[in-house]
């Protein structure tokens, strides 16, 4: 018996209580990596050191110290003596960092115009909306025309107005068109087609569903917004973070398309196209985008006919607009170039003509793998539009640099600055999260592997 005993002992040992993984995998990693030796230790201690000391200055500039309440730059300093940040003079000075010198009782019409924006792009984060590349389109090419109706108000044309109606009536059909892909699990276009008993005749007479919705919602739109009487607010008043969003939103949304046909161009078997778009892409490339805009604002109204005297604003953006098109032409062509030729020789095998290829077969596969970059570029574009300052356009830096010259905040500069930074820290870390966001869900990155 006692042997029994012993090799049951030998063989079946009683089970030991493992130390919790968590708290042993955690000191391990601690002492394998950051106190690995003293050296390691003295530099883990050093940086952990400096880390809390930078944190504490920071805290007490940003908050502890600051000053939130004063009339002027030398009350904040004699309040705090120099030792942390003066918050009233953002402030004061908000309104004008936000909208330039727009007139207080219109900004409302911003507002309501980037909101309008917002709203119309919301259904691309909607899983169970379809037809997101049509929602995207009507946005970038009928809101255009809402947003310069708000923006400058006054007498517009016949043609502005029908645009302006278009654009009304896409908006209400894309946001009918989310409350029934939630509702019904259908499009839009289907529930019409079901309510008009058009269901069980031939799909070719669907379309007159839909032309005939459209039409009675362009007629009506048409007459309520013919109603609208805006102040008109010239192009020279504007400024601030609203005029950065102007000039670079201009630029992002032709930067893609126009970059498209540029790669395309320079990839054309045709010398007179192929030679065009190669020479306008490496003179625009070869060029800082400072020199653009001089040359934009001071030497193109010289070659332009007396009775054409566009504002400064309108040259800037469309110089921003070839700048931005150059350096995306040459991102698309990186993607195009990735592209095996094999999937261009199974598209000619399908009887598919050269834009239906591009369209259906190359061009989508193109665009995932060049996500990262495509965003990198609008990033890029996106912070570039500071320059606009240089040639005397109020936006949202010069705005910061304004509030530290009038006489009550002289001096006042570290503040605007830092507001302005975290601005731009926000948008833009914004812009690249989603491009993340699209590399897990439709790129051909890392993120999906």
């Amino acid at each position: 018996m006692t042997d029994t005993m012993q090799t049951d002992a030998v063989f079946h040992p009683k089970p030991s209580m493992p130390p919790p993984p968590n708290t042993v995998g955690v000191v391990g990693w601690m002492r394998k990596n950051l106190f690995g030796s003293l050296v390691d230790g003295i530099l883990t201690i050093g940086c952990l050191a400096l880390v809390l000391y930078v944190l504490n200055s920071v805290l007490q500039y940003t908050l502890i110290n600051a000053v939130w309440t004063a009339n002027s730059y030398r009350e904040c300093l004699d309040i705090n003596k120099g030792e942390g940040a003066c918050w009233a003079g953002i402030s004061v000075w908000f309104n004008s960092m936000m909208y330039g010198r727009y007139p207080d009782p219109e900004q409302w019409r911003i507002n309501l115009a980037f909101v309008t924006l917002f709203a119309w792009m919301a259904p691309f984060w909607f899983p169970k909306v379809s037809g997101k590349m049509l929602v995207g389109a009507s946005a970038v090419l009928t809101f255009p025309f809402l947003a310069a109706q708000l923006f400058l108000g006054g007498e517009t044309s016949l043609f502005h107005q029908a645009m302006v109606s278009v654009a009304l009536v896409l908006f209400i059909t894309v946001w009918l068109h989310v409350g029934t892909s939630y509702l019904m699990g259908r499009s839009i276009g289907d529930v019409l087609v079901g309510i008009t008993g058009f269901a069980d005749k031939d799909d070719r007479l669907h379309k007159w569903v839909h032309m005939g919705f459209f039409g009675v919602g362009f007629v009506l739109a048409f007459l309520y917004q013919s109603s609208w009487e805006f102040v008109e607010v010239p192009i020279t008043v504007w400024g601030g973070l609203f005029l950065t969003l102007v000039i670079s939103g201009i630029g992002i949304a032709s930067a893609l398309p126009n970059g498209i046909l540029l790669a395309l161009g320079r990839r054309s078997k045709m010398p007179v196209i192929r030679v065009f778009c190669t020479s306008f892409i490496e003179l625009f490339r070869s060029v800082p985008l400072i020199t653009i805009l001089f040359m934009a604002v001071t030497m193109m109204p010289l070659f332009l006919p007396v009775e054409i005297n566009p504002p400064k604003l309108i040259m800037v953006i469309v110089a921003v607009c070839l700048f931005s098109a150059a350096y995306m032409a040459e991102t698309v062509r990186a993607g195009l170039q990735a592209i095996n030729k094999g999937q261009y020789e199974a598209a000619q095998a399908m009887g598919l003509n050269f834009w239906k290829m591009m369209a259906l077969i190359v061009m989508p596969q193109a665009l995932k793998l060049m996500i990262p970059n495509i965003v990198g570029s609008f990033i890029g574009l996106m912070k570039d539009t500071t320059l606009v300052s240089i040639i005397g356009l109020y936006d949202i830096l010069l705005m910061a640099k304004a509030a530290g010259q009038n006489p009550t905040w002289l001096g006042f500069h570290t503040e605007p600055l830092l507001f302005t930074a975290s601005f731009f820290f926000v948008i833009c870390f914004c812009m690249s999260k989603y491009s993340q966001h699209l590399e897990r869900t439709i790129g051909g990155g890392y993120g999906r592997r």
